[in-house]
C-alpha cells in the first residue's frame, strides 16, 4: 500500500483574526447586512416589553411596504447607531445616552434606570429620510 502525503494549509493567526470586510471610509458607507448567511454571533438579552417593541416596529415598517426580520432590524439599527457614532462623536445618540446614564450614577442600562429624560436625550427622528432609502 502507497502512502500519499498530503499538505494541508492552516491560515495564520493574522488571517484568522483580520476583518471579514474593511471597515468603511466615512460613515455614508456604513450599511447593514441583507438576508444572508452571518457568520459571527452575539446574544442580546431583551426583556418583554422590548422584544414586544421590536416586533412593533417590524410589523409597522411592514405596513409602510417594507418586509424583514428582527435580526435585519436590529442590524439596521445598529448600522444607524454606528454611522451617527462616526459622524458626531461624543455628540451621537448613544454616547449621550450612555453619558446621561453615568452621570444618573448607576452605571447600568437595565430597564430600571431612570437617568435619562426624554428631553435630554434626543429621539432618532433626524434617522427617518435615511429608512426611507
Amino acid at each position: 500500500m502507497a502512502r500519499r502525503k498530503i499538505r494541508v494549509s492552516v491560515p495564520g493567526v493574522a488571517e484568522l483574526l483580520r476583518p471579514a470586510a474593511p471597515l468603511p471610509a466615512t460613515s455614508d458607507e456604513r450599511q447593514a447586512t441583507g438576508r444572508e448567511r452571518h457568520d459571527q454571533k452575539i446574544t442580546v438579552y431583551l426583556s418583554a416589553t422590548e422584544l414586544l417593541d421590536l416586533e412593533h416596529a417590524r410589523l409597522r415598517l411592514r405596513r409602510f411596504g417594507f418586509v424583514l426580520d428582527r435580526g435585519r432590524l436590529v442590524r439596521e439599527a445598529i448600522a444607524i447607531l454606528l454611522a451617527d457614532l462616526d459622524a458626531r462623536g461624543k455628540d451621537s445618540l448613544v454616547a449621550r445616552r450612555v453619558q446621561s446614564i453615568q452621570e444618573a450614577g448607576t452605571g447600568q442600562d437595565t430597564d430600571e434606570d431612570k437617568g435619562f429624560s426624554e428631553s435630554a436625550v434626543p429621539s432618532l427622528t433626524w434617522a427617518q429620510p435615511l429608512a426611507a432609502l
